[in-house]
């Protein structure tokens, strides 16, 4: 039997930990990667007897190749928080690290918002990965760079993505920050395709193409906060490059 360690990277989230903790109780080993939280989210790993790394947070890249190196099973699963495993899910990953077909898999996150999941509003995210064969690039929305074929897993990962609109916002304008200074680190420049076209094709795909209109309102304030999102970070190039934040 191929062994598996959960990483979870963690920053005041004693509202959702445990239940993650608990969908992935059946892991060999858990590492909680903390970026010195101030409530009982440390407290809550420790109940599941977790091996709880602290490390200052930089970016997501960082923190997560940080953690990789004092993992010791076969196969590892990065998980957030706000994330959690069904047991249909459980039973397909152990079947998967078990035979083997792929040397990583992507896993499905329908986004939770306004009180239900959006199934046509997900993404498919490689997250399970043979441990000796993977490592993090990008600081923003990083990429877990895989050495070897990549299957999909078919049961859906339970994401609580936003714990309401103005969070959902907070974190667009936290990330916008972060791509507008990678952009500016590689000399990108702004124009008017960035500033009106690419918000609005970000809403044309999210809620037209990908057919996000079946999940209702819910999927309508997304797209929209989304093309917002694209815009912010474009208009916070501009701020940087003008040396004003």
């Amino acid at each position: 039997m191929k062994t598996l360690t959960v990483i979870i990277p963690t920053y005041n989230e004693e509202d959702y930990l445990w239940r993650a903790l608990y969908s992935v109780k059946f892991a060999d080993e858990i590492i909680v990667i903390d970026s010195y939280s101030t409530d009982d989210t440390l407290k809550i790993a420790e109940e599941f007897n977790c091996k709880i790394l602290k490390r200052k947070f930089d970016n997501f890249s960082n923190q997560k190749n940080h953690a990789l190196q004092y993992a010791t099973s076969d196969w590892v699963l990065f998980l957030d928080a706000d994330e959690r495993l069904t047991t249909g899910l459980q039973r397909e990953l152990i079947d998967a690290i078990n035979t083997e077909k792929h040397t990583a898999y992507k896993l499905n996150f329908p986004h939770f918002y306004m009180n239900r999941f959006l199934f046509h509003h997900s993404h498919n995210v490689t997250r399970l990965v043979v441990r000796e064969q993977c490592h993090f690039e990008g600081s923003v929305h990083e990429k877990l760079i895989v050495n070897g074929s990549i299957g999909k897993l078919q049961n859906p990962v339970l994401h609580y993505t936003y714990k309401g609109l103005e969070h959902y916002i907070s974190k667009k304008d936290s990330y916008a920050w972060f791509q507008a200074q990678q952009m500016l680190d590689k000399g990108k420049k702004v124009t008017y395709f960035h500033l009106a076209f690419k918000p609005f094709y970000r809403f044309f795909h999210s809620f037209i193409i990908k057919g996000g209109f079946r999940d209702g309102v819910p999927a309508l304030a997304i797209a929209g906060i989304n093309a917002y999102g694209v815009f912010s970070r474009y208009a916070k190039l501009i701020l940087l490059k003008k040396g004003i934040r």
